[in-house]
C-alpha cells in the first residue's frame, strides 16, 4: 500500500519530468533539496544548481524539443523508479564520443529508466540517476 509520502515523492517526479519537458527550469530545480543528476551511461555528474542548468541547456541544444512519456512509476523506500520513452528531433549540433555530429532533423526515441533519491521524510529529490546506453540516442538516430 503506497503511503502519503511516497505518494508525494511520485507526484513530485511526474511534476519534475512534465516541467523538464516545457523546460521551467525554476520549477524543475525547485523539485529539489539539492540539484544533481548522475548520468549512469556517461558517468558525467552534474552537481548543484549552476552545473544542472548547464546539463539542461547543453541537453536542449541538439533536442530543443525533448520530452518524455513515462511508461511506469513506483516508489520503494527513499526512491521513486521510472520507465519512460525519451524522444526528441535532431536539430542542433550532438555532441557525443569525442565527435560532434550535425543536425540531421531525425526524431530518436529510447526507452529509458531513472531513479530519483529522496532524503528521508522529505519529498524533495536529491539526486536523479538516468539509466541508458551510452550510445542509444546515435544508434535510434542512425548515426551508428
Amino acid at each position: 500500500m503506497t503511503t502519503t509520502l511516497d505518494a508525494a515523492r511520485i507526484q513530485t517526479v511526474r511534476d519534475h519530468m512534465a516541467l523538464e519537458c516545457v523546460h521551467d527550469w525554476d520549477a524543475v530545480i525547485d523539485t529539489f533539496a539539492h540539484p544533481r543528476y548522475e548520468m549512469h551511461g556517461t558517468g558525467a555528474v552534474f552537481d548543484g544548481e549552476a552545473e544542472v542548468r548547464g546539463y539542461f541547456d547543453a541537453s536542449r541544444e541538439p533536442f530543443p524539443d525533448l520530452k518524455n512519456e513515462i511508461i511506469a512509476i513506483a516508489a520503494a523506500d527513499e526512491t521513486v523508479l521510472v520507465e519512460f520513452w525519451l524522444q526528441g528531433t535532431h536539430l542542433g549540433p550532438l555532441r557525443a564520443n569525442g565527435k560532434v555530429f550535425a543536425p540531421t532533423g531525425r526524431t530518436f526515441r529510447v526507452r529509458m529508466a531513472a531513479t530519483f533519491e529522496f532524503a528521508p521524510g522529505s519529498d524533495k529529490i536529491i539526486c536523479e540517476r538516468p539509466y541508458s546506453a551510452p550510445d542509444a540516442k546515435l544508434r535510434s538516430l542512425g548515426l551508428l
